[in-house]
């Protein structure tokens, strides 16, 4: 019987990297599609969203079968619910990269009125918080998720940047408001993705030590 739970974990795993495999390619080509104004891009980033839905569901099945089928110990326990926390915030950064690429499709024959030179490095710093932390729960590694934790005061920084770039090409002329606002949009989109790897280092944390924050759980 333990044999098998193992084996079921170790598939747990491997689909946790899939769909943050998945989430990567979303934030990867939400981005590239929105500095390099590609349509077709866009699109596949959306498309990566459903597949994302999709994996999500699979995840979910499993783990609700690990609990009623095999009656895991509180170790085990653990690493099967951090698994479904994961996927819901996995499952929202999937969300928000759909909603930057849809941002993109609608700004595609404009002119940006800025150079977007901090929301590609928040694109590479959330990609790489949202890597780290599931790599975390793989490898059940607590200094990788603290280090994720540690990284979102940085896109938190590049997010107010962005901001008040924005806010002063406003002040500079009110036309810009429009495009202005989407592009705070997506700046706040891709803060969000890095909030959520946040909460998946967290519960990665959980799966190890049984503390979320500074409260014992199990």
């Amino acid at each position: 019987m333990r044999n098998r739970f193992d084996q079921e974990l170790e598939q747990l795993n491997n689909e946790l990297i899939e769909m943050g495999a998945l989430i990567e390619r979303a934030i990867g080509d939400a981005s590239r599609a929105l500095l390099e104004k590609d349509l077709e891009l866009a699109k596949k980033a959306i498309e990566h969203g459903g597949l994302v839905d999709d994996k999500e569901k699979q995840i979910e099945r499993r783990c609700l079968r690990l609990l009623l089928q095999q009656q895991p110990v509180a170790t085990d326990l653990r690493m099967v619910s951090t698994a479904l926390k994961m996927i819901t915030d996995m499952e929202r950064i999937g969300d928000q990269a759909e909603d930057i690429s849809e941002i993109t499709i609608r700004l595609i024959d404009e002119q940006y009125i800025d150079s977007l030179q901090h929301i590609p490095a928040m694109a590479h710093a959330t990609t790489r918080m949202v890597t780290g932390a599931i790599d975390a729960f793989v490898a059940r590694d607590l200094d990788r998720a603290r280090a994720v934790i540690a990284c979102d005061d940085i896109v938190d920084d590049l997010f107010v940047q962005v901001k008040d770039d924005l806010i002063r090409l406003i002040r500079a002329d009110s036309a810009n408001g429009e495009q202005a606002i989407d592009l705070i949009m997506v700046a706040k989109y891709f803060e969000r993705i890095g909030d959520h790897a946040t909460n998946i280092a967290e519960w990665v944390v959980f799966s190890i030590t049984g503390e979320h924050g500074n409260e014992r759980i199990i």
